[in-house]
């Protein structure tokens, strides 16, 4: 399994009327979260995209438990709790506040393509590498 922690500073356009952060923002929190976790393996999107691979999102599911408010600091929460085996890869991610309490929950599927057919593809060799110590026990 692997799991990584994003910290992210609420910012006043974030919020609503009714003083919460506006629903839509969590998934660019989670977009940033996942891209953060990448990054820490010493792989990029960037890199991806130089590889001829795209990843789009398939499937995005969120669940509001409580809600965020400006200048509050999240974590989000990463993990890859499978080492993808073809096209899909699966990111389940939780946000909490600074006290520690979940205020949201969400996973997120999303699918390797061949950039320039758009079909569907594996992961990157690279970034298999990178993640396979997490998933055989030896990071």
């Amino acid at each position: 399994m692997y799991i990584t922690s994003t910290p992210i500073r609420v910012r006043y356009a974030e919020t609503d009327q009714m003083d919460v952060v506006y629903h839509g923002n969590y998934a660019q929190y989670f977009e940033v979260a996942r891209a953060e976790s990448i990054r820490s393996l010493g792989f990029t999107y960037k890199d991806m995209e130089a590889a001829g691979v795209i990843m789009p999102i398939v499937e995005l599911q969120c669940k509001f438990l409580r809600p965020a408010h400006y200048d509050d600091l999240l974590s989000v929460k990463t993990t890859l709790r499978e080492l993808p085996v073809n096209h899909r890869i699966e990111f389940h991610q939780e946000v909490f506040n600074e006290a520690g309490k979940l205020l949201t929950v969400g996973h997120v599927v999303l699918y390797f393509l061949n950039a320039t057919t758009r079909e569907k593809t594996v992961m990157p060799e690279q970034l298999r590498q990178r993640l396979e110590p997490f998933f055989n026990g030896n990071a």
